[in-house]
C-alpha cells in the first residue's frame, strides 16, 4: 500500500564518469541550459510533398497544438527560418524537433502521451505522421502483463502435470505472486532512494516469478514426500522446511549476492538493474521460507490428489526411492560417463563457438516492433536523411578564447571531408562552449559508426587541438552507448573472477571438497559461453530473428551479459546444490561414489527438469513482448537454464563425477580444521563420509536373513525363530523380536519386519506387540542422532512413538512415556540405555544402538539374561561398498 501512494520515480539516465561522452553531456548542459530538456521528432511524409498548401496547414496547426501542451518548452518547426533544413532533398519527408522541458527520466507518461496523440491526429489520406525519441520510447513500451500471462500459464501446467493436484499447483504460483508484488513495491519506494532503471520492474518480473516458483516447488515437492512417507503435515512441513528450505535460502542468497556484485562495476545503470533484481529474489526466499510452510500446514493432506491418498490410506506410508525412467538414466551415465562426458562437452563448445565474435552495444527504436509509431518515425527519418541520422554525434568544444573558437570552426571544415560523415553543421556557440552536429552515414548500430566515433577521438580531433587550449569531446546516444560497452568490457573480467571465486569457497564450505566447486566453476563458464553463443546468433547474426518478430540484426546489449552472469551464477548454485547435496547424503551412508552419484541424479533428476522446464517457459514467455531487450534477456536465461539443467546437470555433472571416483570428496586435512562448517542439510542428517574400519567392526552390515537365535542389520533385527527382509535399498532398519522382557515386540507373533521404516507392516499386529522402527525420511534420509521422540495414545489403547517418519506402536501396560527434546545423549531410560549419540530409544531391559559405520542399521543389545537376543558375531557379514 506504501508503495502505491509513493509511486515510484525510475530513472534511465546513464551517466560514465571520466569518458568522453559524459563530458560533452555537462558540457551541453551548461553551455545550454534552456536545451538540458528531452528532444523528440515528429516526422511526416506526403505523397504530394511536405510543401503542399493544405499539408502545410494542417501540420502547422498540429504543431500550434503541441508547443502548447503541459512538459513542452518549444517545437522547432521546418516551416520556419530555423528548420528550413528539416525537409528531406525529394521534398516528401519532413519532420520537427519538439524540446520538452525536462529529461525523459523528470517527464510525465500522461504529459508525452498527450502529445503523442496530438501528431497522431494529423494523419490523413496520403499523409502519414509519426513521433519519435526517448521519451515517446519510454511512455509507448508495450506492457509485459501478457508475456508474464502466458509464463504463469504455462508454470501452472507444468506443476499441475508434477504434482497432479490442483491444489498443489496453486501454491507455488500464489507465493511467486505474492512475492513479486511485495518486491515490486518495494522497488518502487526504493527508486527514490536510489537510481533504478525503468528496466527493472521488468527485470524483477521476470527473474522474480522464475525462481519464486522454482523455490517453492523444491519445498513443496519434499514435503509431499513426507507426506507419503507416513509423516503429519505440521511435521511434513517443518522437515521440508529444514531440508529443502535450507537449499533454497542457501541459493536464494547467492543468487542475491551475485545480483549486488554488479555494484563492485560502479556503473549507475547496472547497479539498478541489480538492486532491483536481488530485492524480488530476497521477497521469494522469505515468501517460500515463511509463508509457504504455514500454507503447507493449513492444507493438510489436501496437497496430495485424491489418488494419492487414496493409495496411502490403503498401502500406508511408501518411502521416497529412485526408479523408473531416472534411474534408467542413471546407470546408462554411470555405465558410459566417459563418451557422454565427451558429447555434452562437445555440443557446449559448439554452442559457445559464436561468442568468440560477441559485439556489444544498444538497440534503438529501428528494433522496436514495425507497427509502432517510434519505428516508422526512425524508417521515415532514416529514409529521408540517411541511416545515420537516427544516431547523430555531437562534437563539444571548450572554446574559451577567440584562438580556440576558430580552431573549432576549422574542426567543422575538416570534418565534411572525412569519410563515413555524411553532413556536418556550423559551429552552434554556447556559454563556454560550441557545438557541432556531425551525422554519420551509417546507422547507430553499425560497427562502422563505432569506428567513426574512434577516428574521430584519436586522430581528428588531436590534430584540430593542437597548439591550442581548445579540448574537443564526442557525445551523443550513440557515443554514450560506445563508451558503455568499453568501459564494461574489462570490468566484466573482474565480476567473472568475483563470482566464480565466491561460487568455489560457498560450494567448498558445503561440500567440503576441492573438485566438486572447480568443476562447478567450468560448468558455469560452460553454459555462460554457450547461451552467449546462442544470444549472438540469433539478435547479432540474426538466425530467426524474423520469425521472433524482434527487430533486426545489431549488438547484443552491453548489460545483458553481466545480468546474466549474475542469474546464471545463482540458478547454477541452486541445481547444483540440490544435486550434490543428495549425492553427498548418499555418499556419507554407503561409501560407494558410483552407487551415491547414481542414487543422487536418479532422485532429483525428475525435479530438477521440472522447475528447470517451468523457468524455460517463463523466460522465454518474455520474447513475446515485442521488445528486443527484455527478449534477448528472456532467450539468453531460457537458453541458459536448459542447457545447464538438460545437458549439465543431467549428464555432464554426473559423468564427471563418476569419472573422478573418491577425489570428488578430497579436502586435505589442514584445510578442513580451519575452513567454517557450512551446513545446507541439517547439522546432524549427513554423518560423516564412512572410513575403513577394522575386522571387529565388520558385523555391523546390511541385512539379509536370519536364523533362529541370529541378529542381522540393516533392513530389519530379529532374533528366536524371526527373519528379517531387508528394507527398501536396504537403508531402513526395523526392529523385531518376540515380546518379552528383554526387548520390544515384534510386529507380527512370528517375530517378522518388512520393509523397514515406512512399510505398512509395521503398523499392523496384535496389541500384545510392541515396535520401534529407526529408519529413513520420505527422502531418503535417516533419522537424525538426538531427534525429538515422544510417546503418544493412538486413542485405541496403544501408544506410539515417532522416530523420524515412522510410528511404532506397543500397548500401555509396557510403554514409558518419552518426553519431546530427550536427546539420546541425556542418558538411559527404565530398563536400558542408549549406547551412543547416534541412538535415539531404549528398548525395556535393552538398548538401541545405531553404530557410526551403518549409519542407518539398527543393532539390538540386551544383557545375556534379559530377552534371549545374542549379540552379533564381529566377524559376521559384508561391508557396505
Amino acid at each position: 500500500m506504501t508503495g502505491r501512494i509513493a509511486g515510484s520515480t525510475y530513472s534511465d539516465a546513464l551517466t560514465l564518469p571520466g569518458t568522453g561522452s559524459t563530458t560533452a553531456l555537462n558540457l551541453l548542459e551548461q553551455a545550454f541550459p534552456g536545451h538540458a530538456g528531452d528532444q523528440d521528432t515528429i516526422v511526416w511524409r506526403a505523397s504530394d510533398g511536405a510543401n503542399a498548401p493544405a499539408v502545410r496547414a494542417r501540420i502547422t496547426a498540429m504543431l500550434g497544438q503541441v508547443a502548447a501542451a503541459p512538459a513542452v518548452a518549444s517545437v522547432i518547426s521546418p516551416y520556419s527560418a530555423r528548420g528550413a533544413a528539416q525537409v528531406s532533398r525529394n521534398g516528401q519527408i519532413a519532420y520537427a524537433t519538439v524540446v520538452f522541458d525536462a529529461p525523459q527520466a523528470g517527464l510525465a507518461v500522461p504529459d508525452v502521451t498527450r502529445v503523442v496523440h496530438l501528431a497522431e491526429s494529423a494523419r490523413a489520406p496520403g499523409v502519414q505522421v509519426d513521433i519519435g525519441g526517448p521519451a515517446v520510447e519510454n511512455a509507448l513500451r508495450p506492457s509485459i502483463g501478457i508475456s508474464a500471462g502466458v509464463g504463469v500459464v504455462a508454470a501452472a501446467i507444468v506443476l499441475l502435470i508434477a504434482f497432479g493436484s490442483l491444489l498443489a499447483m496453486l501454491v507455488p504460483l500464489v507465493i511467486a505472486i505474492a512475492a513479486l508484488i511485495s518486491g515490486l513495491m518495494t522497488t518502487g519506494l526504493l527508486s527514490h532512494a536510489v537510481t533504478i532503471p525503468s528496466a527493472g520492474p521488468t527485470l524483477g518480473i521476470l527473474i522474480g516469478l522464475g525462481v519464486g516458483v522454482d523455490y517453492a516447488l523444491f519445498i513443496v515437492t519434499r514435503h509431499r514426500n513426507n507426506l507419503k512417507g507416513g509423516m503429519s503435515p505440521q511435521d511434513a512441513a517443518v522437515r521440508a522446511l529444514n531440508t529443502s528450505g535450507r537449499a533454497v535460502l542457501f541459493a536464494g542468497t547467492t543468487v542475491c549476492i551475485a545480483l549486488l556484485g554488479m555494484l563492485v562495476l560502479r556503473i549507475g545503470y547496472i547497479s539498478g538493474l541489480g538492486i532491483a533484481a536481488a530485492i524480488t529474489v530476497l521477497f521469494t526466499v522469505a515468501a517460500a521460507t515463511t509463508l509457504l510452510p504455514a500454507l503447507l500446514g493449513y492444507l493438510g493432506m489436501r496437497v496430495l490428489s485424491r489418488r494419492e491418498r487414496r493409495r496411502l490410506a490403503a498401502a500406508g506410508p511408501v518411502p521416497d526411492g529412485s526408479s523408473g525412467a531416472w534411474a534408467r538414466l542413471a546407470g546408462f551415465v554411470q555405465r558410459h560417463p566417459a563418451p557422454l562426458a565427451a558429447v555434452a562437452a562437445t555440443v557446449m563448445l559448439v554452442l559457445a563457438i559464436p561468442v568468440l565474435s560477441l559485439r556489444l552495444g544498444s538497440s534503438d527504436a529501428a528494433n522496436d516492433p514495425a507497427s509502432t509509431t517510434t519505428h516508422q518515425a526512425y524508417e521515415l527519418l532514416a529514409t529521408g536523411f540517411g541511416p545515420g541520422f537516427n544516431g547523430p554525434l555531437q562534437l563539444v568544444g571548450t572554446t574559451g578564447s577567440p584562438a580556440d573558437a576558430a580552431a573549432f570552426a576549422r574542426l567543422a571544415r575538416t570534418l565534411r571531408t572525412e569519410p563515413g560523415i555524411a553532413a556536418v553543421s556550423a559551429p552552434v556557440p554556447g556559454h563556454g562552449a560550441a557545438l557541432i552536429s556531425v551525422t554519420p552515414t551509417t546507422s547507430p548500430e553499425a560497427a562502422a559508426t563505432g569506428h567513426l566515433i574512434s577516428q574521430l577521438r584519436d586522430s581528428v580531433i588531436p590534430a584540430a587541438e593542437g597548439g591550442t587550449t581548445l579540448h574537443v569531446y564526442v557525445g551523443g546516444v550513440t557515443a554514450v552507448n560506445g563508451d558503455f560497452a568499453t568501459v564494461i568490457a574489462p570490468k566484466l573480467l573482474i565480476f567473472v573472477a568475483v563470482i566464480l571465486v565466491l561460487g568455489f569457497l560457498l560450494l567448498m564450505l558445503a561440500f567440503r571438497s576441492l573438485l566438486i566447486p572447480a568443476v562447478a566453476a567450468v560448468m558455469n563458464l560452460l553454459a555462460a559461453a554457450a547461451s552467449f553463443g546462442v544470444l549472438a546468433a540469433v539478435f547479432q547474426y540474426g538466425w530467426g530473428l524474423r520469425a521472433l518478430n524482434l527487430g533486426q540484426a545489431g549488438p547484443v546489449e552491453s548489460f545483458l551479459p553481466v545480468l546474466m552472469l549474475a542469474v546464471l551464477f545463482g540458478l547454477s548454485m541452486d541445481y547444483e546444490v540440490f544435486l550434490v547435496s543428495r549425492i553427498r547424503e548418499e555418499w556419507a551412508v554407503t561409501g560407494d561414489n558410483h552407487q551415491a552419484v547414481r542414487t543422487g541424479q536418479a532422485t532429483t533428476g525428475r525435479v530438477i527438469i521440472a522447475a528447470a522446464t517451468i523457468m524455460i517457459f517463463v523466460f522465454s514467455a518474455f520474447v513475446l513482448s515485442g521488445q528486443q531487450v527484455i527478449g534477448e534477456i528472456g532467450l539468453g536465461l531460457a537458453a541458459a537454464v536448459l542447457l545447464d539443467a538438460f545437458l549439465l546437470r543431467t549428464v555432464l555433472v554426473p559423468a564427471l563425477m563418476h569419472l573422478s571416483g573418491r577425489a570428488n570428496w578430497w579436502l586435505p586435512g589442514w584445510l578442513d580444521r580451519i575452513l567454517p562448517h557450512l551446513s545446507i542439510e541439517p547439522a546432524a542428517g549427513l554423518p560423516a563420509p564412512p572410513s575403513p574400519a577394522p575386522a571387529s567392526d565388520q558385523g555391523h552390515q546390511r541385512a539379509g536373513r536370519s536364523g533362529p537365535g541370529e541378529t542381522e542389520l540393516g533392513g530389519g533385527v530379529a532374533g528366536d525363530g524371526g527373519r528379517v527382509d531387508g528394507g527398501r535399498d536396504q537403508r531402513a532398519a526395523g526392529v523385531a523380536v518376540p515380546a518379552g522382557d528383554g526387548a520390544i515386540g515384534g510386529v507380527h507373533p512370528d517375530g517378522l519386519t518388512r520393509g523397514g521404516a515406512g512399510h505398512p507392516d509395521a503398523l499392523q499386529g496384535p496389541v500384545q506387540h510392541r515396535v520401534i522402527r529407526v529408519g529413513r525420511t520420505a527422502q531418503g534420509q535417516r533419522q537424525v542422532p538426538g531427534a525429538d521422540v515422544e510417546a503418544v495414545d493412538s486413542g485405541r489403547g496403544q501408544g506410539g512413538v515417532e522416530v523420524g517418519d515412522s510410528v511404532g506402536r506397543f500397548g500401555h501396560d509396557q510403554a514409558e512415556r518419552i518426553r519431546r527434546g530427550q536427546h539420546a545423549a541425556r542418558g538411559p531410560v527404565p530398563g536400558g540405555r542408549v549406547a551412543d549419540g547416534a541412538g535415539h530409544l531404549a528398548s525395556l531391559g535393552g538398548r538401541v544402538d545405531v553404530g557410526h559405520d551403518d549409519a542407518l542399521a539398527a543393532q539390538v543389545q540386551s544383557p545375556p539374561d534379559v530377552g534371549g537376543v545374542r549379540m552379533p558375531d564381529p566377524g559376521h557379514g559384508r561391508r557396505p561398498r
